[in-house]
């Protein structure tokens, strides 16, 4: 099996392994997209087993999916609690990878809970409808606004939800002339 410890960031990672078989430990840097997907596309071209530890992210929905795509294990870190296991104040990309590697090793890695693929996108749907109910609520209340003005007269049958087609009525004029009633 391999372990790897990655640092993630929106145009590279940095990663630490280990082949648990062999003993050997390596690091390196992958360029992302092309770099990165040929890397893991190899390793699962090879049939080896791989378990990924990273921080949380909201840039790597790409690569979380290309880790399931290739059953590979991904164990999500919370990134406060692996910080709060730094030991030296002095942090850069390599020690970054090191000590999350380090943590999976120890069995101390602070794994987080993250929903599954279908849930991501259900939740993605529903935000994206609450929006648009948000969207269509104000602009009915603008309308609204826009006939009351117009017609005073008309605020009792709106308000009572039977002037809803009423105000399709008001003649609206342009902007910076007089409405004409």
């Amino acid at each position: 099996m391999m372990i790897i410890g990655c640092d993630y960031h929106p145009g590279f990672q940095q990663i630490a392994f280990v082949d648990t078989e062999t003993g050997e430990l390596q690091e390196r840097r992958l360029e992302h997209r092309e770099e990165a997907e040929k890397y893991y596309r190899d390793l699962a071209a090879q049939g080896v087993k791989v378990r990924v530890g990273m921080e949380a992210s909201g840039h790597a929905r790409w690569f979380e999916r290309l880790l399931s795509e290739l059953q590979f294990e991904l164990w999500t870190g919370d990134a406060a609690a692996i910080h709060a296991k730094r030991v030296r104040k002095q942090k850069t990309d390599r020690q970054d990878a090191q000590l999350i590697l380090r943590l999976m090793l120890k069995d101390d890695f602070p794994q987080i809970w993250v929903p599954n693929w279908e849930n991501r996108d259900l939740r993605q749907l529903l935000w994206h409808r609450h929006r648009m109910v948000q969207a269509r609520t104000r602009i009915m209340n603008q309308l609204q606004a826009v006939a009351l003005k117009r017609r005073p007269a008309l605020q009792e049958a709106i308000v009572a939800r039977r002037g809803t087609r009423a105000t399709g009525g008001v003649s609206i004029s342009t902007v910076g002339e007089p409405a004409t009633a």
